[in-house]
């Protein structure tokens, strides 16, 4: 009775919320039956209407909570979903809430690694430095062991958080349900699937164990390289309610006059953040899914001064070698403007019927990408090039793939930084060279030969076992023959004993037959004689 009381307010409160801010004629207009469109009609004809509907409805999430907040921003990155006014302002959504007090902060340290702060931690900073709704940021420096000394940033999960997450989930599926029945879109729109791929990350986050080890792989991926620094982990200190990482030291990408003041190259940023991004997705199948500025910063002191730093691994995205290799060849198709390779690829994945038109569909595709090029990036909108591509997808019944939808959101991001670092950044000139090498390694000589030497080792172990494998292959070909012959010996002695058989069986009948006519006649031969006189 308490839950379902708990869970009326807060519908109750949602609802208030959208008639707050002037939703309820929004939802009408896609509404069926007639009969509840007129009423959400009639509810809505006294709300405040005030600015664009997008922004009514970021004002609206942002009023009910940090969970909405991320569901958002989450939602922002379904076009091939919304409309573009929504999903534009969907993703100025900002994930701040206030932090909370550091006393649970201090406790839940304590509860998770079995001392508190103060016996783990020198200079343990209380106040946090950063909060968002799943946890908060303290800085201090270990106390003991091999790493005493070492600066660190201290991320707590906010206390309560799974009860809070559950609740407002069972919402939203409620919520999902209503509208696949009630609005007109409601299917295509595919509610339930959203919030279901909402409830995977938001579970993702919930535990830091994952996040840490997210950025494990992210930091063993690029060492060596100088192009991204990620902070590295210190697990004994980490359990799924704390992290303990390097703490980093840089400027927010976002603060552009500081970087310059700071005298940082911030063309060779936006090269290398282009590099980045196609080293994570196409090298490594592991990229880093959520890089808003926020979570991005440049370091601005020691050997890595104006490189990229990565915070944040809550969200990562994986591509499977099919993923990649499908990928590459659009990219590559797309910088050589050759839509009919586009149009084929999309055909030859299965992820457009297979009686489609490629003569049609290479149409579509030319449509939608040939207005930018030969165009800076600043006078390049990716949000309406990829709009018109899920346009096109949607008429010709292209499969959105579920794994490709963060890779989606990753590149907007990247558009976004490139605009602020460098807004003359040609992004074809500067991709299309590494893609080239990078077809050239999976298909060229290159590829050939590394191939042979990561096999190698599995071959080293097989060959000494090839005389065994080809005995035990053979083997049951051997006893299977000799099975046959048996067999056919078998089925040969059964047909030659009915024969015999049925030749036995007939001598008897015959033999029968003449008795029986030798007996009659005998017998017939004795009445004949015993008439005569």
């Amino acid at each position: 009775m308490k839950e379902w009381l708990g869970n009326a307010l807060r519908l109750s409160k949602i609802l208030t919320t959208l008639l707050r801010f002037g939703l309820l004629e929004f939802v009408a207009a896609q509404t069926r039956p007639s009969w509840l469109r007129r009423g959400l009609a009639v509810l809505g004809y006294w709300q405040n209407q005030c600015g664009p509907r997008g922004q009514r409805l970021r004002l609206a999430l942002e009023s009910l909570g940090p969970i909405f907040v991320k569901f958002g921003q989450v939602l922002s990155t379904r076009r091939d979903l919304l409309p573009p006014d929504i999903a534009d302002e969907l993703a100025r959504l900002q994930d701040q809430v206030p932090p909370f007090a550091s006393s649970l902060a201090v406790a839940q340290i304590e509860r998770a690694l079995g001392q508190p702060p103060e016996t783990l931690f020198a200079d343990f900073d209380p106040t946090p430095v950063a909060s968002a709704s799943i946890a908060q940021v303290h800085f201090g420096r270990i106390k003991h062991g091999p790493n005493a000394g070492r600066d660190v940033a201290i991320k707590v999960l906010r206390p309560g958080m799974l009860q809070i997450i559950e609740h407002d989930l069972a919402l939203l599926k409620v919520a999902a349900r209503l509208i696949e029945k009630i609005w007109a879109d409601g299917k295509r729109l595919k509610p339930r699937e959203v919030v279901a791929e909402f409830d995977k990350h938001l579970h993702d986050e919930l535990d830091l164990v994952r996040e840490a080890a997210n950025a494990s792989q992210l930091r063993r991926n690029f060492q060596g390289a100088d192009l991204l620094q990620v902070p590295e982990i210190f697990w004994d200190y980490t359990t799924s309610e704390v992290l303990t990482m390097e703490r980093m030291h840089g400027i927010p990408i976002g603060q552009i006059e500081r970087l310059r003041s700071e005298g940082i190259d911030l063309q060779r940023l936006s090269r290398d953040g282009v590099e980045i991004f196609f080293t994570q997705v196409f090298r490594d199948g592991f990229f880093h899914a959520d890089m808003h500025p926020g979570n991005i910063y440049v370091a601005d002191r020691g050997p890595h001064r104006g490189r990229y730093i990565a915070l944040d691994f809550g969200i990562v995205g994986t591509l499977t070698e099919f993923d990649k290799d499908y990928l590459a060849q659009n990219f590559l198709a797309f910088f050589r403007r050759d839509y009919k390779r586009v149009a084929e690829a999309h055909i030859e994945s299965g992820w457009v019927p297979a009686d489609t038109r490629v003569d049609e569909l290479e149409a579509a595709v030319r449509a939608c990408c040939e207005p930018i090029f030969d165009r800076p990036l600043k006078e390049i909108s990716f949000g309406q090039v990829l709009l018109r591509l899920f346009q096109t997808s949607r008429r010709f019944n292209v499969e959105i793939q579920p794994q490709l939808v963060l890779l989606q959101k990753t590149l907007l991001n990247i558009e976004g930084l490139g605009r602020q670092l460098d807004p003359d950044l040609d992004l074809w000139k500067t991709a299309k060279p590494f893609l080239e090498r990078w077809m050239n390694e999976q298909i060229g000589w290159r590829g050939f030969s590394q191939r042979i030497r990561h096999e190698s080792a599995y071959w080293s172990k097989l060959l000494p076992q090839l005389p065994r494998l080809l005995h035990q292959a053979l083997q049951p070909a051997t006893a299977a023959s000799s099975q046959d012959l048996l067999l056919r010996q078998v089925l040969k002695e059964q047909r030659r004993n009915r024969r015999l058989t049925l030749a036995l069986i007939g001598s008897v009948v015959s033999l029968t037959l003449v008795l029986a006519v030798a007996t009659y006649g005998v017998v017939r031969l004795l009445s004949y004689l015993a008439t005569m006189p």
